[in-house]
């Protein structure tokens, strides 16, 4: 079975993140890069699988040359090798360029199965496994929190608030999945060592056969008109008892419309 994991670089979600006025994107160079914390829970899946089926794992990143660190990193975890689209005119590409960019190299390279986070934690989106799944014709699962194959069949477990869906579909498909699936492993020592020897493919643009007029900023169907810092916080309202805190505690939370 081909897997094929995609795995995104973002910002290091304690880090202050901040957007830079020559094109109002976000600054990533400023801060260090990690991977996905959600596409964690899908590389563990599709190690999980392919263990279970027989199958190879393949990362697939779209980012510059510093998202190498993390497609390393997914590496050391037991993937087998990587795709890395890498190419200057791919910045500043909105979801709708990323995933023409994303499903050209899928179409590519093949799969039998795609998982992906379910979103990414610099955007918060959440659109990109269905557009994937769109552009690539197969049927999409989301919000998985259980996989199953059997066969050409794949069955997910979906989350809702009254027990769980069971969603069944055919193989090839696009998957994406939720933390409450399971728990990624840490690599090892070994696997660290073993991923420094692992075949990364590297394609820009022009070996994916991608326009690069539908790709990158000047090509988004989105745009940031404007942007502002986030004011500093100011100091809370200190209440004392004297008698009156609850009142004064009531008053105060009814001026905030809270009650």
């Amino acid at each position: 079975m081909n897997i094929v994991v995609c795995v995104k670089q973002v910002p290091d979600t304690w880090a202050e993140r901040t957007l830079r006025p020559a094109d109002s994107c976000l600054d990533r160079a400023s801060v260090d890069g990690v991977i996905n914390e959600l596409d964690e829970y899908a590389i563990e899946e599709g190690l999980l699988q392919a263990e279970a089926h027989d199958g190879e794992v393949t990362i697939l990143s779209m980012g510059p040359q510093k998202a190498a660190e993390s497609i390393r990193k997914a590496l050391s975890m037991g993937a087998d090798k990587a795709v890395h689209l890498v190419d200057d005119g791919l910045a500043g590409s909105d979801a709708l360029g990323t995933s023409l960019a994303l499903s050209t190299v899928l179409a590519r390279i093949g799969f039998d199965l795609v998982i992906l986070g379910a979103e990414a934690t610099d955007a918060r989106m959440g659109v990109l496994p269905a557009m994937l799944a769109e552009r690539l014709r197969v049927p999409q699962l989301s919000l998985a929190r259980k996989v199953e194959i059997d066969g050409n069949t794949v069955t997910v477990h979906r989350l809702t608030e009254y027990g769980y869906d069971q969603v069944v579909a055919s193989l090839p498909a696009v998957v994406s999945v939720v933390e409450k699936i399971n728990e990624p492993r840490y690599p090892s020592f070994k696997g660290i060592m073993a991923a420094k020897k692992k075949p990364v493919e590297t394609l820009s643009l022009a070996d994916a056969g991608i326009d690069p007029a539908q790709v990158g900023l000047g090509a988004a169907a989105t745009e940031v008109l404007s942007f502002a810092k986030r004011p500093p916080r100011q100091a809370g309202t200190i209440v004392k008892d004297e008698g009156d805190g609850g009142s004064k505690a009531a008053e105060f939370l009814a001026a905030q419309k809270f009650i």
